[in-house]
């Protein structure tokens, strides 16, 4: 890499501030390799790109953090996972490119994708969120990068904002929109697209999905069929930060810092239209837990 790394976060910011540095920092390291990309002609090997993003993101990560907080554990999707953070206190969990084949793509007009995230969240024993199990998110944020914007929970944005367009929903003036995957959506997804009053709006990773509904692009995002924790745990912690709707698809709490992290199915969505979305998925399959939030 040509273009010098970050500076590690300064050790004495508060948890939220120092997630939202982590994935800040982690972004700078991701457009410095694209920029070497472009400064050397522009020609790259696709595979080659996306194994030295996850690379160079993870070691910048590792390296910050053993500097910011060197007791604390970590769950990172490009590292070995061990047994030790079971019993921790608190555990970092991090997904340093959450969307690789974005990362190393390029549209058709030759200019670089831009949905791809960098994600960062505190698990905390103890802590007390909308998650279930013996802990909660205390912090999280949510880097995209390609378009120098971190979603935190330092400053959450609010889904109060977007009352006025979720009551444009319930009323039938325009349809639900849903954030899927531009090529594999679930089978359940492709069929509440058949639906009239239902719109699939085509895009990157999960990091970016779940902040679109957060940020109003989208009203919700739903998947089933395979994640881990550190693909949902800092768009989760964001999303609940804003007043959103997350949980499982069936409507059960999410958990982490498991034994096992495959967590394989999220749903996130605007509060108010949370049971008509849920209504939706029972109508085409999807078996929705009794008392699910609503």
């Amino acid at each position: 890499m040509t273009t010098p790394s970050p500076a590690h976060p300064d050790p004495s910011l508060d948890d939220a501030e120092l997630a939202a540095a982590l994935a800040d920092g982690a972004g700078h390291v991701l457009r410095a390799l694209r920029a070497d990309v472009d400064a050397a002609g522009g020609d790259f090997d696709p595979r080659e790109l996306k194994n030295a993003g996850d690379a160079a993101a993870q070691s910048w990560l590792a390296a910050a953090l053993t500097h910011a907080r060197p007791e604390d554990a970590v769950l990172s999707e490009e590292a070995k996972d061990g047994a030790a953070r079971l019993d921790a206190d608190r555990v970092w969990i991090i997904d340093p490119l959450d969307g690789t084949r974005e990362f190393a793509e390029r549209t058709e007009d030759g200019s670089w994708r831009d949905d791809f995230a960098v994600h960062v969240a505190l698990w905390v024993r103890g802590q007390e969120d909308a998650t279930a199990g013996p802990g909660g998110l205390a912090a999280a944020a949510v880097a995209l990068p390609a378009r120098q914007v971190v979603h935190t929970t330092v400053t959450p944005s609010s889904a109060k904002d977007l009352d006025e367009a979720a009551e444009a929903v319930l009323a039938g003036d325009r349809t639900l929109r849903i954030a899927a995957s531009r090529s594999r959506p679930p089978q359940f997804v492709a069929d509440l697209a058949r639906r009239d009053d239902v719109e699939l709006v085509p895009m990157g990773s999960a990091g970016v999905k779940v902040v679109s509904a957060v940020d109003g692009t989208v009203d919700a995002y739903v998947h089933g069929g395979g994640q881990y924790e550190w693909d949902s745990a800092a768009p989760v912690g964001v999303a609940l930060a804003a007043g959103h709707t997350a949980t499982r698809l069936d409507g059960s709490p999410l958990e982490y810092n498991r034994q096992d992290p495959w967590l394989p199915d999220l749903f996130v969505c605007h509060p108010a239209l949370t049971a008509h979305l849920r209504a939706a998925l029972q109508e085409v399959g999807v078996a929705i837990k009794e008392g699910a939030q609503s």
